[in-house]
């Protein structure tokens, strides 16, 4: 008779401020250095350095204005830690109004509908517990791929850009010479 292993639904929730150096090392994981190549979101081409740190992330988990959505495995079976499979940023901008960022799913298993679950479960999260009517977000012009990914999620290109901060160190250090946003927006 062989014995089952235990199944496990993923679960989303908010983040939890004891679990910022995990969620840190997560989101490196997937957008810098040589493990993000494994996944097709990697930054590591563009910018060198990492993508946050376990403060930048404590500074995320708790006021009233932020979200940090994780989605965790709780099966146990490697340890008794909840294993990060993704997360997503969610920031009230303004009434009716939020800012969607960091977007990550673990490199190893990107390209399995994580992203989509994780996009979907921020857009009714801002919609039903902020009353958001729309999001809007920003991605480095160079990622037309994941511009792309987005666009087929209902955003929509603005034609709007804004500056990208080539000397601001905390988020990376450039690998090309120019570097902007462009804003997408989805109406809720």
């Amino acid at each position: 008779m062989s014995q089952s292993t235990p199944q496990s639904t993923p679960q989303f929730r908010l983040a939890a401020l004891s679990e910022s150096r995990a969620i840190a090392a997560l989101v490196n994981s997937a957008y810098r250095g040589d493990s993000s190549k494994v996944g097709w979101t990697t930054e590591a081409d563009l910018l060198g350095g990492q993508r946050t740190d376990a403060e930048k992330i404590s500074e995320l988990i708790g006021p009233e204005d932020k979200a940090l959505l994780v989605l965790v495995d709780t099966t146990g079976e490697i340890s008794s830690e909840p294993i990060f499979l993704g997360c997503v940023l969610l920031e009230k901008k303004s009434e009716g109004q939020a800012y969607l960022g960091m977007l990550t799913v673990n490199p190893k298993i990107q390209a399995q509908g994580i992203g989509k679950k994780l996009l979907s479960e921020a857009e009714e999260y801002a919609r039903l517990q902020w009353a958001c009517r729309e999001i809007e977000m920003t991605v480095i012009t160079l990622r037309r791929e994941l511009i792309d990914w987005y666009v087929r999620r209902g955003y929509i290109r603005t034609g709007e850009k804004r500056p990208f901060p080539m000397n601001d160190k905390r988020f990376g250090e450039p690998k090309v010479d120019f570097l902007e946003f462009e804003v997408l927006k989805k109406t809720l």
